[in-house]
């Protein structure tokens, strides 16, 4: 990866679940599945996050961790006249704050934290399922058209940790993006 800006985000949840919750009608209600908020997780490469339902499943190779900019959940909640969603909600694994993901589509980026570096390539959006209207709110599934995140695959190995960590990207991102504020503290590498 040639990347060139250095992005201040912060990483505020990482979701890992060992089965699927959402399948079936909404109407008859999320599975009961154990699922961790983990303080960090290990990442492999091509394979995805140790312990989480898409490790190592083959139709999930190339879009094994999800992630999701929190800034997104905000301006749905405020389209939708409603208070803040839980972002767990969305079963996305990483939830970032300050981050924008549109521009990483097709994309190599890393992400920094707790020391340690991980490598992704962004390959598709992560759409939303109707299960959204259910567990967010109705028209929750609309309106998180476009910016449910994006399916990742892991290029190498390494631990997210929770908290403070630096977006790498091999783009300039632009400071305000879908009608709300993010701060931006790009910095040119060689």
């Amino acid at each position: 990866m040639t990347a060139s800006y250095r992005y201040d985000v912060g990483i505020l949840h990482l979701l890992v679940s060992p089965a699927h919750a959402y399948f079936g009608r909404a109407r008859d209600g999320a599975a009961e599945v154990p699922t961790t908020d983990a303080d960090r997780v290990e990442v492999v490469a091509g394979k995805g996050i140790v312990g989480d339902r898409f490790f190592g499943k083959a139709a999930h190779m190339d879009a094994a961790v999800t992630i999701l900019a929190v800034e997104a959940l905000e301006a749905m909640a405020a389209e939708l006249s409603i208070g803040p969603f839980d972002p767990l909600l969305t079963r996305r694994n990483v939830v970032l704050r300050g981050a924008q993901l549109a521009p990483l589509l097709g994309r190599e980026f890393a992400l920094e934290s707790g020391g340690d570096v991980v490598r992704f390539r962004a390959g598709r959006p992560a759409h939303p399922c109707a299960w959204m209207d259910r567990m967010l709110t109705p028209g929750a599934h609309a309106a998180m058209r476009g910016r449910g995140g994006v399916r990742c695959q892991p290029l190498s190995d390494g631990f997210l940790s929770r908290g403070p960590a630096v977006l790498v990207s091999p783009v300039p991102l632009e400071p305000e993006k879908a009608g709300h504020a993010v701060v931006l503290r790009p910095t040119r590498l060689p």
